[in-house]
């Protein structure tokens, strides 16, 4: 049964229309993932569907049997200044919460029967006669129940209050839910737990993410906001081995391939009419009043067509290059009061690394990353950090951004250039308007203050002045978070091609499989077999590390009944455990990794042709007394090239293992 029609909708600020045409069914239990590109109108789209906005022309209807409505939940939720998670979460069952405390007052008023039977009927079918419980079961259901209720929403952490709007919008139990960016501020573990709990609530679902594995773990369909009409693209059945995500890249890549033809087979014709047109008199004799029609039309249709936007281009200066090692961490602890953040963690980062940080929040993942980059030192332990370390930093939190800056001056201020190269090297210039149009920032929107923008291209302008500088090292600390799907995706290309060392902090599953070479979590879950300040050091990505946790929690569960002198001795079980972690294969190679094994056999085939080449001159008396001045320089290079063989063969073995 259709639940919710939108037809011809239309909506614009100013002169840009983010709805043209725009409409959408939505069945009873259907879960559609909403995707397309910032700033292209979801969240106002979302806003429409719930009724907290209005659309300039068209129309929105909800089924009469829709039963208890719509529920929202925006991306920062608000909450009432001082309010507890008790009240929080009741603000969802508000009607009922009214219609029985005015029941209880006419009823003390010995109000006529008529008018208490009327209020009865309505406060039963509200369910409001057991408020109280429905209230306390949503706070279970979310995980709130550790959390006392008479606790101020504002003293909570970004992901609890995350939880607190979830429940509130879902203890009034809506045939709709409504949801913007639903995984932003909640850990790899919450966002998990929202999965399991959406896939298994009966009511439809309408959410607005980027995070590819949460929209394939729930969604059924995905419908696209391009270019202001939206797109329906259904899902695949299980069993068939392809992701919703999946399916829709497929049928979306054919569809702009189509597209593209149709495009330049209008304009040839265009171009074609054009040229007819403007012919001299022999042609104005026989012109046909039709073909002018025709002509008119087709100017018509070109001048309306939308294009589809350009290409985020993401560059990024290296700067020096850095010593081998970025930093050594021998056995380093880290302790604020009684509580412990790190215990006894050791690991060796080189340069080139790409290193990803999974923990739930507060664990410490950010602690962690001020020990290594030297912003902290340690309460035990050594850290010793490599020479030249330039690094740039990515703030989730955009604390780094000036609202009243205009975008021209937040990527160069005081200057129209922004150069590129290492110093003492080749450097290049380009103007400030140029960099922005490279992101997506027209000229009309440069000198616009920060402000205006929307969260995802927030995230794009700081992206745009983290580029802008030269760093041989990255921090990005959820870079993720409202970007685009399209954006996501260069960003891993630019990422995986990036010389420097990067350190990740990301939930997002799928970003970091497909960027980091390594991860250092976090394993104080005494679930499974962990202590406070556990971290551990695993190659590859989460799937690897998730298999890993699993494995441990297995370990732990079935060494439980054994005897608490296995616990007396913790170092040596859980100094075992990074050992086979670290031995563990990766289960497969990243596309880059990839053409590298591929290419490695030819490159070593060709270093050792050149070292025999080498060596067999070198060998020749005659070419000391012919050529003696080069005999200096042959010979570093054969030692060069030895090295470089080495180099090549390490790594051939390393990715034929894995």
């Amino acid at each position: 049964m259709t639940l919710l029609t939108l037809a011809d909708v239309h909506l614009a600020y100013g002169h840009r229309a983010l709805l043209d045409g725009a409409s959408l069914s939505l069945q009873e239990g259907e879960r559609v993932a909403l995707i397309g590109r910032n700033g292209e109108g979801k969240s106002s789209l979302l806003k429409i569907l719930a009724g907290l906005e209005q659309p300039d022309d068209g129309e929105l209807q909800l089924a009469a049997s829709a039963g208890p409505g719509r529920a929202y939940v925006p991306q920062e939720p608000v909450f009432a200044p001082g309010q507890s998670v008790f009240e929080a979460v009741a603000e969802g069952v508000a009607e009922a919460r009214a219609l029985r405390e005015r029941f209880e007052r006419l009823s003390e008023q010995h109000a006529p029967g008529e008018e208490l039977d009327r209020l009865q009927t309505l406060v039963e079918a509200h369910h409001g006669w057991n408020w109280e419980q429905r209230v306390q079961e949503a706070l279970q259901r979310l995980g709130l129940e550790g959390t006392p209720a008479d606790t101020a929403v504002a003293t909570l952490s970004g992901g609890m209050k995350k939880r607190v709007a979830l429940a509130r919008a879902l203890v009034a139990a809506p045939s709709l839910l409504l949801l913007d960016e639903p995984t932003n501020h909640l850990d790899i573990d919450a966002i998990e737990w929202l999965q399991d709990l959406l896939t298994r609530r009966l009511g439809a679902l309408v959410f607005v993410s980027h995070d590819r594995a949460f929209v394939d773990a729930v969604a059924t369909r995905i419908v696209e906001l391009d270019r202001g009409r939206l797109r329906s693209y259904a899902g695949r059945g299980t069993g068939t081995g392809i992701g919703v995500f999946a399916a829709y890249e497929a049928t979306k890549a054919r569809e702009l391939e189509a597209e593209a033809l149709a495009a330049a087979r209008a304009d040839k014709l265009l171009a074609q009419e054009e040229v007819w047109i403007r012919k001299g008199v022999e042609a104005r004799r026989t012109r046909s009043v039709g073909r002018v029609a025709r002509l008119v039309r087709l100017r018509a249709q070109r001048a309306e067509r939308r294009e589809q936007l350009g290409r985020v281009r993401l560059t990024t200066d290296a700067g020096l290059p850095p010593g081998r090692i970025v930093a050594e961490l021998d056995d380093v602890s880290m302790r604020f009061g009684e509580r412990v953040i790190i215990d006894r963690f050791s690991a060796t980062l080189l340069r080139g690394d790409k290193v990803g940080l999974i923990g739930p929040n507060g664990a410490g993942k950010t602690t962690l990353l001020r020990l290594i980059l030297g912003e902290l030192e340690p309460s035990a332990g050594r850290v010793r950090r490599g020479t030249r370390l330039q690094v740039a930093y990515f703030d989730q939190m955009r604390a780094a951004l000036d609202l009243e800056a205009t975008l021209a001056d937040t990527i160069s201020p005081g200057s129209e250039w922004i150069e590129f190269g290492a110093e003492g090297g080749k450097r290049t210039r380009k103007h400030v308007m140029s960099y922005l149009g490279d992101f997506l920032f027209s000229p009309e929107r440069a000198g616009s203050p920060v402000r205006t923008l929307s969260g995802g291209e927030r995230n794009r302008l700081l992206l745009a002045r983290l580029f802008a500088l030269p760093a041989n090292v990255l921090v990005l600390d959820e870079p993720t978070n409202d970007l685009d799907i399209e954006t996501l995706e260069l960003l891993e290309e630019l990422l995986q091609d990036y010389e420097g060392t990067v350190f990740l902090v990301s939930h997002d599953r799928r970003f970091l499989d497909n960027v980091v070479t390594s991860t250092i979590a976090w394993e104080g879950d005494p679930a499974f077999g962990g202590r406070p300040g556990l971290w551990r050091e695993y190659e590859g990505g989460y799937e690897v590390w998730k298999e890993q946790r699993e494995r441990a929690r297995v370990a732990a569960a079935s060494m439980a009944p054994s005897s608490a002198a296995s616990s007396s001795s913790p170092s040596s079980a859980n100094a075992a455990q990074p050992e086979a972690a670290r031995a563990s294969p990766r289960t497969k190679l990243s596309y880059k990794e990839q053409r590298e094994l591929e290419a490695l056999p030819a490159r070593i085939e060709a270093l050792e042709a050149e070292q025999r080449e080498l060596a067999a001159t070198l060998a020749d008396p005659a070419f000391y007394a012919r050529e003696a001045q080069r005999a200096g320089e042959l010979n570093r290079r054969h030692a060069k090239i030895e090295e470089e063989l080495m180099a090549c063969l390490e790594r051939w073995e390393a990715l034929g293992a894995r």
